[in-house]
């Protein structure tokens, strides 16, 4: 079993029962999936067939090394003229972990992705929705250890969505800092 497992089970579940006393272990919040997100935007916008399919290819393995699972490529609904998008096109391409794999990129994402990126000071409280999610965006993959930056042809960001199952932000936040997550303490 992983850390992070072992972590929520041992130190997680009994504090959050003392913060917010709750009556049985199975109503504390825990974390549901994640998903990992990437749009493909300006760089597939206006270029041809093979270029396209280039860039797609590229970033799907990208993402698969990421996250240790093949991604899902999103496709347009609708054609947008202004954006240069046809119907059909791909335009991203997501990955949602569950269960060993979401721990495993969760391990990777606090104790290793956040600590090396640019400029990082910890993760602002607000961040986290009404519903005790939180989203994180990186403008680009640099700071995950898998992929090297000198041989990659292309930067590009990405996005990373931790669903839980808390009922309100305060308990959303109080998981995510009891497991780990560099959160800034708000100052009112």
């Amino acid at each position: 079993m992983l850390r992070l497992q072992n972590k929520y089970k041992k130190e997680v579940v009994p504090e959050m029962m003392r913060t917010f006393s709750y009556k049985s272990v199975m109503s504390v919040p825990k974390i549901k999936k994640i998903v990992v997100n990437c749009g493909f935007g300006k760089m597939v916008a206006g270029k041809g067939a093979g270029e396209r399919e280039k860039i797609e290819q590229y970033i799907s393995e990208s993402l698969a090394a990421i996250t240790g699972q093949k991604p899902s490529l999103n496709k347009a609904k609708k054609s947008i003229a202004a954006f240069k998008l046809r119907e059909g096109v791909v335009v991203g391409a997501n990955c949602t972990l569950r269960k060993q794999r979401m721990y495993d990129f969760l391990e990777k994402l606090i104790w290793i992705v956040l600590p090396r990126s640019r400029d990082f000071r910890g993760i602002e409280a607000k961040c986290v929705t009404n519903q005790g999610d939180i989203t994180i965006g990186f403008k680009e993959y640099v700071p995950f250890p898998e992929l090297k930056v000198e041989k990659e042809k292309g930067i590009f960001g990405l996005e990373v969505t931790i669903s839980t199952t808390a009922k309100t932000k305060e308990e959303g936040r109080t998981l995510l800092s009891l497991l780990g997550f560099p959160l800034k303490v708000s100052v009112h």
